[in-house]
């Protein structure tokens, strides 16, 4: 493969070329590394990425009883936005840095999928929080708002099919 022409016509089709950040710990450095390793690889393999280099910085030993830690740096061609974003809500790197190109336009759909997905996902943090550290009623209170919400979508959802008709 030609990097640089891969490299030229993905960002001329509407393709990202990032730097992702990301830290990693583990009991060993051996591990630190191996982990490293399988993560980028795990990244590679995502749909939508092009291709991705990562470097894995020498781990740090933690002290006695404590885990190693170490850093990656990832450069990794997407084939658009939406697979860049969806990378970083699923592996939250602690830095990104876009390369290339220098603006982005995202096409209507790529948004409202954006938008669709970040707002699931926050929901189901939300979820996950609120179910383990609220006390019953407030868990109650939580599962009474998510009926209202899901009411709500379905006449959204009703009046958007009458006004097609």
């Amino acid at each position: 493969m030609d990097v640089q022409k891969t490299t030229e016509k993905t960002i001329r089709d509407g393709g990202i070329l990032a730097m992702l950040y990301f830290d990693l710990h583990a009991a060993t450095k051996e591990a630190a590394q191996q982990l490293g390793t399988g993560f980028v690889d795990h990244l590679i393999k995502t749909p939508g990425v092009v291709y991705a280099l990562g470097e894995i910085d020498e781990p740090l030993e933690g002290g006695e009883g404590k885990n190693c830690s170490t850093s990656i740096a990832v450069k990794i061609l997407t084939k658009d936005f939406l697979t860049l974003a969806m990378l970083c809500m699923n592996n939250s790197p602690f830095s990104v840095e876009i390369l290339r190109p220098d603006e982005i336009r995202l096409p209507l759909n790529q948004v409202h999928e954006l938008l669709g997905t970040l707002a699931a996902t926050t929901a189901e943090y939300k979820k996950y929080i609120v179910t383990k550290i609220a006390k019953p009623e407030e868990i109650a209170e939580f599962q009474r708002q998510l009926g209202i919400r899901a009411e709500l979508g379905k006449k959204i959802l009703e009046k958007k099919g009458e006004k097609r008709d």
